[in-house]
């Protein structure tokens, strides 16, 4: 059986159990750890892999979303608490669900289900494939899972700690870095033209001045960049 390693981190030790005999009726996930605050949580993560982390809201010192805000690879997040007034923010930061205690079992596992849908849909957009392979892109933004072909992105544009992915059909926003989508992203197809912007290179009409254009839009090209874009989208030096 395909196996989810988990991590529960609450301060209330109550709510601590209760959980791991949620876990325990589960099957496919794995508990790796339990954690009174983020501090212990962070030491688990740096030297386990975990898949889905189910996080308290208020703890005392640092908070769960404060927390989850310093991370930069996340793995798959369960907000648990007593608050529902913080749903709204847990929807900014693209967590999986928001369970409000006391919460039942099917509840808990409604959530678990989905988090591992996630991480099916994550997992195979990369199995088997080089990044020059790839085909998609996965995303999770507004409560859903995108599956995005590369073919049909238009730009990426990074704006602070979000970044948006314009589509041929939609504009998808997501809390990512846009370093690290550069890195994800195959390089012969895709290429940064500023901090702010990666682009496909099969969709840059032409370069005038500093700026490339997608479409009928103009996106300005850095002065650190425009050398590479030079060389690898028109053939030339700059």
């Amino acid at each position: 059986m395909k196996k989810y390693t988990c991590l529960i981190v609450d301060d209330e030790q109550p709510a601590r159990h209760l959980m791991q005999e949620y876990v325990k009726k589960v099957p496919a996930l794995e508990l790796k750890g339990m954690c009174k605050n983020p501090m212990e949580a962070m030491e688990i993560l740096r030297s386990e892999q975990i898949d889905i982390m189910f996080l308290d809201i208020q703890m005392p010192e640092l908070t769960g979303v404060e927390f989850l805000k310093t991370l930069q690879n996340k793995p798959a997040v369960i907000f648990t608490t007593a608050y529902s007034e913080y749903a709204l923010e847990g929807y900014q930061l693209d967590v999986i669900d928001y369970l409000v205690k006391p919460f039942p079992f099917d509840r808990f596992l409604k959530g678990v289900n989905k988090a591992m849908e996630f991480i099916d849909l994550k997992r195979g957009s990369g199995a088997g494939e080089t990044k020059q392979e790839q085909e998609y892109v996965i995303l999770h933004a507004d409560h859903k899972i995108y599956k995005v072909h590369l073919d049909d992105i238009l730009y990426i544009e990074g704006l602070k700690e979000y970044v948006s992915y314009f589509t041929t059909e939609k504009r998808i926003i997501v809390l990512q870095s846009l370093k690290s989508i550069e890195e994800s992203l195959p390089q012969d197809k895709f290429i940064r033209v500023h901090r702010s912007y990666i682009v496909p290179i099969r969709r840059i009409k032409n370069l005038y001045g500093n700026q490339v254009q997608i479409g009928d839009k103009m996106i300005p090209v850095g002065r650190s960049y425009k050398d590479e874009v030079m060389r690898r989208v028109f053939g030339e030096e700059a």
